[in-house]
């Protein structure tokens, strides 16, 4: 019998894209499999949408929206299967989309997280921004992916077509081993959204799992997420990764990165500014004022299983953002096959 697998869609006033692309993902083509939809709080008809257009999908309802972070981990401990399929609501999916990722995880028991091929649904030959063909990282913590870099979402010629060990999987289509989420206590609730899925693969390889991209599988995103672009995104997203490597860095590596990139962040505030952007500059500012009372509140008991950063799968030696911004390299193959 094939392993039991739930697709859990995460919803907040999401009832527009429910409509356009639940139709693709109760078409998916494999057998144990149940579809979830855990609405997070919503204020729009999503539930009743689903209650009356799909009857046979299991809904549970938090009525508050804890974030991405808190709110999977609310609704995953109310799903029993093997393995969880953490889908955005804006998500297509293809009828055979489940079946190669799952067999990969099966074949090696290491594996704890996985993703397909994400592309972009409205420019089908790109790779798509939230985790293209599998998450990377540079020493430094800044995020990239194989596919993407920055804002640069490169064109799909088959040049990553292989599976892959990687950093992170992407948490719009997370393929996830539900005994090993469960046993990292899964996301970190004071993310609330953003990189928390970075984060919680970090921990699962400091933990000697193993995170894959598995392209057989293609699924197409639209991206944009529930949260406007602006202030609140650029907070989260500073805030958060500055969080995830006091978390996971070993000391020796904390002691000296933390400052470099509170630095480096300083830098990317002050361009904004004189660009014209005072809401960036004053999202970064308040990130660093919320990580420095994250630090002196939570970090001890945060605080994770030492391992050098450069020992773990998906991590780049040198810096992303040299190679980008100075050396103009703006495709993964590029940086990585670049030292420092």
């Amino acid at each position: 019998m094939s392993p039991s697998v739930a697709v859990v869609i995460l919803n907040y006033n999401g009832q527009k894209h429910l409509a356009q692309f639940l139709p693709s993902v109760v078409g998916s083509d494999y057998p144990n499999l149940q579809i979830v939809v855990a609405d997070n709080g919503s204020t729009d008809d999503s539930i009743r949408f689903v209650q009356q257009t799909y009857p046979q999908i299991q809904i549970l309802d938090h009525h508050t929206n804890e974030g991405f972070a808190g709110g999977y981990n609310w609704a995953l401990k109310r799903v029993e299967a093997d393995y969880y399929i953490l889908l955005n609501s804006d998500v297509q999916v293809s009828s055979n989309w489940i079946k190669p990722v799952i067999e990969l995880m099966e074949q090696n028991q290491s594996i704890a997280a996985a993703q397909p091929k994400m592309r972009a649904f409205h420019e089908p030959a790109l790779f798509e921004y939230a985790g293209a063909a599998g998450g990377w990282i540079d020493y430094l913590g800044y995020p990239f992916s194989r596919g993407r870099v920055f804002d640069i979402c490169e064109t799909d010629h088959g040049q990553y077509n292989q599976h892959a060990p990687i950093f992170w999987a992407s948490g719009a289509a997370m393929f996830v081993r539900a005994r090993v989420f469960h046993e990292m206590n899964g996301f970190d609730p004071y993310f609330f959204a953003h990189q928390e899925e970075i984060d919680l693969c970090w921990r699962m390889q400091l933990a000697g799992y193993t995170i894959m991209a598995c392209p057989e599988s293609e699924v197409f995103h639209v991206g944009g997420g529930t949260l406007p672009r602006g202030g609140r995104k650029v907070f989260l997203n500073f805030r958060n990764n500055l969080i995830m490597l006091a978390k996971n860095l070993p000391f020796n590596e904390l002691i000296w990165k933390l400052p470099f990139r509170f630095g480096l962040d300083a830098i990317s505030a002050w361009k904004g500014l004189l660009s014209g952007d005072i809401y960036f500059f004053t999202a970064i500012m308040k990130a660093h004022l919320a990580f420095s009372w994250w630090f002196i509140t939570r970090f001890w008991s945060a605080k994770q299983v030492h391992k050098p950063m450069l020992s773990l799968q998906g991590v780049y030696h040198g810096s992303v953002v040299w190679n980008y911004f100075v050396r103009n390299k703006k495709r993964f193959i590029e940086i990585i096959s670049t030292k420092g």
